[in-house]
């Protein structure tokens, strides 16, 4: 840890910490919740119309949950990261808003699991990739836990990064003790991680669904348990929506910027690809010998005859014929 040194001070633990938008401002926070509670929804939906309604599978709700569902598990990835590459200046504060929302990450993807399993079934690569980004985000929550725990059992000052306490670092006059609650729930969340991620992995690779219905419906109870006690923590201890577990010397988590509209954004476009399936099935027009142009036929179809003798259909808006 001797290269640590170079880039933090744990002699003087500081009064206030600066905040970090990039991590906890409101539309990083905005997005994973809208985007969780989006896939936990559309989920339930499936699971429960498919399992329980008799009707025709919701291609439109999979394809959608699939474009949502991909986006967490590199949401939790990446922003597990940034937060283990940045020992060195961030504070257990932030630490903890990480590992909340990688929680409530992987809560979404294991719903999604549970409603696109089939899918991922048919193709032994998707399959094979979402175990590999099932097993780094469990890592990367095993190591974000080991690093809450240690804050907690060595009392570290909230006001120093989480990289000095494996270093000597100046103690508070009056230290406070441990909480063995806080202990406690942390080793609970470790160990539930593993947990479904030992359970995820089974049901992923199981060739024949066992008890599909009651599996499905439990889980989906535990992963919304999960995911609302993930997002209320976020809520309540983040400076955006609640009181900040140290002092902050800025508000800067409050102040909308470009990247935080960015993460907003990014929730269309799942949308727009639903909408597009909607309007007609995606196709890549072939180039045939006596079609002049073929870069104009379009890609969404119906499947009715687009091209006439180098005419092609129009459909006009059925508002302003």
């Amino acid at each position: 840890m001797s290269g640590l040194n170079n880039t933090m001070d744990c002699s003087v633990a500081p009064a206030t910490t600066s905040s970090d938008a990039g991590i906890a401002g409101t539309g990083i926070l905005l997005a994973f919740i809208m985007t969780a509670t989006l896939a936990l929804l559309l989920s339930s939906y499936i699971v429960v119309s498919e399992a329980f309604m008799a009707s025709s599978p919701r291609t439109i709700s999979r394809k959608l949950l699939s474009g949502l569902s991909d986006q967490q598990p590199v949401q939790g990835i990446a922003i597990q990261a940034l937060g283990i590459a940045r020992i060195h200046d961030l504070v257990a504060y932030h630490f903890f808003i990480i590992w909340m929302l990688s929680l409530l990450s992987t809560a979404t993807n294991f719903a999604a699991l549970l409603a696109l399993v089939q899918d991922f079934k048919r193709d032994w690569m998707l399959r094979w990739l979402r175990q590999a980004a099932m097993f780094v985000s469990l890592c990367l929550t095993i190591v974000f836990g080991v690093f809450i725990l240690e804050v907690n059992l060595k009392s570290l000052p909230s006001t120093l990064p989480v990289g000095c306490i494996w270093e000597d670092y100046a103690k508070e006059p009056e230290e406070k003790g441990n909480n063995p609650l806080a202990v406690a729930g942390i080793i609970a969340v470790i160990a539930s991680s593993t947990i479904l991620f030992i359970l995820g992995t089974w049901y992923l690779h199981l060739r024949k669904q066992v008890w599909g219905r009651f599996v499905q419906v439990l889980s989906l109870l535990v992963l919304f348990a999960t995911a609302i006690a993930a997002t209320t923590r976020v809520v309540v201890i983040s400076q955006a929506f609640g009181t900040p577990s140290v002092q902050l010397s800025d508000e800067n988590e409050k102040t909308w910027t470009f990247g935080q509209l960015l993460a907003m954004l990014m929730l269309v476009l799942p949308f727009i690809s639903a909408l597009e399936i909607s309007r007609g099935e995606l196709r890549v027009p072939s180039c045939e010998p006596e079609q002049i142009e073929t870069d104009q036929v379009p890609l969404t179809s119906s499947g009715r005859t687009a091209v006439n003798h180098n005419r092609y259909s129009y459909q006009p808006n059925p508002f302003f014929k």
